[in-house]
């Protein structure tokens, strides 16, 4: 192992020898502890010392969410011309036998820096786009089928040997364009170059591995050199060698070899393992399982949430190409980085309750098993893709399938790539449900290309009462179908429910310590496009609906010194949780609380029980209505109004508060003006994507989201009505035309964000921190 020298100046420390500490001298990524669980083995590191020197290594190691992505974001202070790189010397003799071979691999995607990596990014990622990547999925299907027919009747199987080895090798020769042959001596050379690049054998093992890698070097040149006779066929390389007709100093004949050999390692390894990591951690949390079974609606959310919790990616490297700083830690140039995203995505800093497996965890796709910016996995939807595919037809097929007990699991030592080396399950044969329904065999659910929307995370839950709270407002009480306890919330926050056809928010107004169920308050709206209305008629007790979140993009500021809260009607919903809160904290807040009248006030006797003279009621009917020139007269350092109502209440606060600080009015939206884009009055325009180098034409009909997602760059999304804020990305240059009712006025003013799904360009170009 590397025994990089230390990076502290000895004689300017204090006294006391090395100041690396014991755990981060004792770091060994080669250890047990580490290739079991690679982000438990490094806990210590992410709550002690998430930026560390490695002794042993030679590497500062890097394991928290924000570092991580921040060094993935900036591909020019740490260039990732390292990724390949062997990461245990190879002795002369292994040397020796490479050469024989002639092995020259060089750059490709993954560790080639700019200005060379994102032309050549441009011109080879189209076989990768969403559009591209749907001709894939029968083949998928068939071969996934054709394998599971084959250990379906037997009872027992190890899934890696007998499938995810190599259906997914057999997919990335697929997608290449490569010969489906010497499967299994292909899995040698794979394995081989995994333990070459990333792996710590021994002398002796060198020269074996470096045998089976010079052969995988000459087979991939071999197999180029066929394919180079007539490249008009399906896949990547003969689109790649196509492409090189047009782009012959973009793609070069040494740059097309290292790809070959390169692609079929990445197309193939990385899912293998991600296969195995999710079914095994899904047989481990056996309710979770049962809930896809059930479920497999929820089957895009699992892949993610597997993704995040057991990745087969478990670190990366880079080179820092100047002095800087991680995390606060000072990094000196040349100094080498293990980024561990593993780790990051069992950050709790980030994820919330990360060692645990939440198929409706909303912020799963934010992990960074991929990567991040202009060197993002290009193959991620086609992995993605894979994994759906191998749960659903496994969760149709075998329900009834579990982990064979007490067995071992090992893993191929290395710093980068993990997955069990084999998977023992079994299950009843005679339990088998196509026996009873032959056609359960023939199914074919539909498969989603790319990240999943949020749209999607939904629990169903039972209407527990409906009690009336005012004239035409009902209170609803909502808990778990399963009994299980519901997400944790916070005042502002809100929840979607799927009524028929309809899809509507209503903020909870509940108690948040109140684990097992939510409340809501709904006003039959007599203008109601059905989602009111649909509330009040058909809710009865033990009715069953579709949930959720919860969300909050309403949020309450804690550093406030006094909270103005200001209710119109039903708009009672967030702020009264808002006032519960404050008043547990002992803040200082008033409460106004306006209506028509006092029946039609929903939650006021809670109001005037638990908040007493903070509380101040404006009635219409009894001439008391609520003067808010008057209220807003003079800003007050500090004070911060939060309001939920009418619009024409919001208006008018707005207009009150005009002379306040920017931020200090916040206010909670229940409606939009979005209208459908009209291609006569709008323009096209592009979008720069600063972190991954692209730039995506948006059509005039079209939104930023969707020229995003075609373009195979995932962003979350939820109401796609500018409403709830979870498309939000960041605006580094360019006007934002600003259609979204989330952000504040300073925000908005501000122009360093933007909701995708409504807003647009002002102009002609924008840029995105994408």
């Amino acid at each position: 192992m590397s025994t990089g020298s230390c990076p502290v100046d000895h004689a300017a420390a204090a006294a006391g020898g090395c100041p690396v500490s014991p755990r981060a001298s004792a770091f060994d990524p080669f250890g047990p502890a580490y290739q079991a669980d690679p982000p438990a083995a490094v806990r210590w590191s992410r709550d002690e010392e998430p930026v560390f020197y490695s002794p042993r290594l030679g590497y500062w190691v890097v394991t928290r969410y924000d570092d991580v992505k921040a060094v993935f974001r900036d591909n020019t202070t740490f260039s990732p011309s390292i990724a390949l790189e062997k990461i245990t010397p190879v002795s002369a003799e292994a040397t020796a036998t490479l050469a024989k071979y002639g092995y020259a691999m060089d750059r490709t995607l993954v560790n080639e820096d700019e200005p060379e990596h994102m032309p050549r990014r441009r011109v080879l990622m189209h076989p990768f786009t969403p559009e591209q990547l749907v001709h894939h999925e029968p083949m998928v299907r068939r071969l996934t089928r054709e394998y599971v027919d084959r250990f379906v009747d037997a009872g027992k199987a190890d899934l890696v040997d007998e499938m995810l080895w190599e259906v997914p090798l057999t997919v990335a020769l697929h997608f290449l364009g490569v010969p489906e042959e010497d499967m299994a001596t292909l899995r040698e050379y794979s394995i081989a170059h995994t333990v070459n690049t990333w792996g710590r054998p021994s002398p002796e093992e060198q020269v074996a591995v470096a045998e089976n890698v010079g052969k995988f070097w000459q087979y991939a040149g071999t197999v180029l050199d066929k394919l180079r006779q007539d490249p008009s066929g399906h896949g990547w390389i003969p689109y790649s060698i196509r492409a090189q007709r047009e782009h012959p100093d973009v793609i070069t004949d040494s740059y097309l070899h290292s790809i070959m050999m390169a692609g079929i390692v990445a197309a193939h390894e990385t899912t293998a393992n991600a296969a195995a990591n999710a079914i095994k951690l899904l047989l481990e949390n056996r309710s979770v399982w049962e809930e896809i079974c059930a479920d497999p609606g929820l089957i895009p959310h699992a892949v993610e949430e597997c993704l995040r919790h057991s990745g087969s990616v478990a670190a990366w490297r880079r080179l820092v190409t100047r002095d800087t700083t991680v995390g606060g830690v000072p990094i000196p140039r040349g100094a080498k980085l293990l980024i561990v995203n593993s780790s990051a995505n069992r950050d709790e800093r980030h994820f919330d309750h990360p060692d645990e497996v939440d198929l409706r965890r909303d912020n799963a796709t934010d992990h960074l098993t991929f990567g991040y910016g202009s060197h993002q996995c290009l193959g991620k939807n086609l992995a993605r893709m894979e994994l759906q595919i191998f749960l659903d037809e496994l969760t149709r097929r075998l329900p009834h399938l579990e982990l064979v007990p007490d067995q071992e699991f090992t893993y191929v030592p290395n710093t980068s790539f993990r997955g069990p080396e084999h998977l023992w399950v079994q299950w009843d044969p005679a339990a088998n449900p196509e026996r009873a329904d032959p056609s359960i065999a023939e199914l074919r659910r539909p498969v989603r290309i790319g990240e999943p929307s949020k749209r999607g995370v939904a629990r169903t839950v039972t209407v527990v009462s409906v009690e009336r709270a005012a004239e035409d407002v009902v209170e609803v009480t909502l808990a778990a179908t399963d009994g299980k306890p519901l997400p944790k919330w916070s005042p502002g926050a809100h929840v979607d429910l799927q009524l028929g056809e309809l899809s509507r928010q209503y903020s909870l107004c509940g108690d948040p310590a109140e684990a097992g169920t939510y409340r809501i308050a709904v006003l039959k709206d007599p203008d109601s496009r059905g989602g009111s209305r649909y509330m009040h008629e058909n809710l009865r007790p033990g009715t069953t609906l579709s949930l959720r979140g919860p969300r909050n993009h309403f949020r309450l500021d804690p550093t406030a010194r006094h909270y103005v809260l200001v209710a119109g009607g039903i708009g009672i919903t967030p702020i009264i949780a808002m006032a519960d809160h404050v008043k547990a904290v002992g803040g200082s807040y008033e409460l106004h609380y306006c209506g028509r009248d006092t029946t039609a006030m929903a939650l006021l006797d809670r109001c005037r029980r638990d908040h007493g003279d903070r509380l101040h009621v404006h009635t219409s009917a009894d001439g008391t209505r609520l003067d808010i020139a008057a209220l807003l007269a003079n800003p007050a350092e500090g004070t911060q109004i939060y309001a939920c109502g009418p619009e024409r209440l919001l208006d008018a606060l707005a207009e009150a508060s005009a002379h306040w600080p920017d931020d200090a009015l916040h206010v909670e939206h229940f409606t939009t003006t979005q209208q459908v884009l009209d291609p006569a009055v709008e323009h096209a325009f592009d979008v720069d994507l600063a972190d991954s180098g692209l730039t995506v034409r948006v059509a005039a009909d079209q939104t930023v989201l969707a020229a995003l997602r075609a373009a195979g760059v995932d962003v979350p999304s939820d109401c796609e009505e500018g409403l709830c804020g979870t498309c939000e990305v960041p605006v580094l240059d360019g006007e934002v035309d600003h259609r979204d009712v989330v952000l504040t006025k300073a925000e908005r003013a501000a122009g360093t964000r933007m909701m995708t799904c409504c807003s647009r360009a002002c102009g002609d170009r924008i840029t995105l921190r994408l």
